[in-house]
């Protein structure tokens, strides 16, 4: 079974992207844009407070009637965050992401925010996963294992 760990050791960047509460709106979702990302962690002080998504904007931001530009992380932001540490597998995840309906999940060690793993990084890996069983399998009645 692949680790949260694992997945993390095997990207090529592991960047955590974080912003703080009182930022704009617009400043998270100008850096959410640059970075290609679709989720910013909210940190205050080195603690994690909250996740703001596009899905928080998109839901949320909209029911306010208030401008946008002008609005803060934390008007918006998830503040009841549900992490995981380093040692989850990705079935794991894959079950918490699905029973929780969310698509991203901090990752914490000891108290400190080492990662943050999607949906779709997970969807990745365990299709990568099956992929190479498959490969595997194949070789193996391919080759010199099946039938000899």
């Amino acid at each position: 079974m692949i680790t949260v760990s694992q997945l993390l050791r095997s990207r090529a960047a592991n960047n955590v992207w974080t912003i703080e509460p009182e930022a704009t709106v617009d400043q998270a979702l100008a850096l959410m844009a640059d970075k290609d990302i679709g989720a910013l962690l909210v940190v205050k002080d080195g603690n994690l407070v909250g996740v703001f998504s596009e899905r928080d904007f998109a839901r949320t931001a909209y029911r306010t009637g208030k401008d946008c530009n002008a609005m803060r992380v934390d008007e918006l932001m998830t503040a009841d965050v549900i992490t995981i540490g380093p040692e989850f597998t990705l079935e794991e995840c894959m079950a918490l992401v699905t029973r929780e309906r969310i698509r991203h999940l901090p990752v914490m060690d000891m108290g400190k925010l080492i990662g943050i793993v999607s949906i779709g990084d997970l969807v990745k890996a365990i299709i990568d996963s099956q992929k190479g069983t498959i490969d595997n399998l194949q070789n193996y009645i391919l080759g010199e294992g099946y039938g000899r």
